[in-house]
């Protein structure tokens, strides 16, 4: 679980009401399988500005949002969609919202950074490039 100075560097987060309570149930369903994504993604919930669906900007990232971002670990860009975990598939760049980059992505905006843990424990910068909404054509 991130400490609170982790917390308060973190950037403002924005979150859809209607996947807010699925991706709550999720991640308290994968405590056990998963417990460091499914906390990390507990806490974004719990630090996010909810809003309605109407009132959601189409550049925060979403569910089904088709993503560009770029891993400071490495320095490439890549575009992901992100899903539900039953819909991944890494080869077909479907990532899970329960992986740590999905988790680390949802709700931030275009332009926006986080530092973000790997499995190694390791701190990553991921920065938001493009976002496509859910329903969008892939780019």
């Amino acid at each position: 679980m991130p400490s609170q100075a982790d917390a308060a560097a973190r950037p403002r987060i924005i979150m859809a009401e209607t996947e807010v309570e699925r991706l709550s149930t999720l991640a308290l369903q994968m405590q056990q399988a998963s417990p460091l994504a499914a906390d990390m993604l507990l806490a974004e919930i719990d630090r996010a500005e909810i809003r309605p669906d109407a009132d959601m900007p189409g550049e925060v990232v979403r569910m089904r949002s088709t993503v560009r971002f770029e891993d400071d670990a490495n320095g490439v860009a890549r575009s992901v969609l992100l899903v539900y975990p039953k819909e991944a598939d890494i080869a077909a760049g479907k990532i899970s919202v329960l992986s740590l980059v999905g988790a680390g992505l949802i709700g931030l905006t275009v332009g926006q950074s986080i530092s973000w843990p790997d499995r190694d424990g390791h701190e990553r910068l991921l920065r938001i490039l493009k976002v496509e909404p859910p329903g969008c054509l892939v780019f």
